[in-house]
């Protein structure tokens, strides 16, 4: 959980870059791989970290949304992830301050404190980037962006 507005914006800032670049990778042929039938193609997970951030809106954050438009070209996707990343970290720092972080709000039928949704946020762009990774291996890049080392 985060309990100051400056160390969410400090590993925002180290994440959302680390989603840009990986999308940046991304290739428009690409696009449709998929780990197996009835799963999400590389696009659609790129696609959705893009919209995902705009759930935010839901508990008072006020920004813009994504242009849904990019959604077809992996380059569009990574500009407007980057659009979308740099809106939510400002709606956050300059909408809420250190003490909401500690409010509780309800989000899917769950209450949860504000620092703990910021937490979540991050958390669920690592998860899809590592989606992502293998994806991109299994389409036959011959370097993937390296997120942790």
């Amino acid at each position: 959980m985060f309990r100051t507005m400056q160390d969410f914006a400090t590993e925002w800032t180290r994440e959302s870059e680390q989603t840009a670049l990986l999308l940046d990778a991304c290739k428009d042929e690409s696009l449709q791989q998929r780990v197996a039938e009835g799963h999400r193609t590389l696009g659609e997970i790129a696609w959705h970290l893009v919209q995902s951030l705009h759930y935010m809106t839901q508990l008072g954050l006020s920004f813009s949304a994504p242009n849904d438009e990019a959604s077809t070209s992996a380059k569009k996707m990574a500009q407007e992830y980057r659009t979308i990343s740099r809106e939510l970290l400002q709606a956050v720092t300059t909408q809420w301050n250190d003490e909401s972080l500690h409010e509780t709000i309800e989000l899917w039928g769950q209450n949860w404190r504000k620092g703990e949704v910021l937490l979540f946020t991050i958390m669920h762009q690592v998860h899809h980037r590592g989606q992502m990774t293998v994806l991109m291996r299994q389409a036959g890049y011959a370097e993937v962006p390296l997120m942790f080392g």
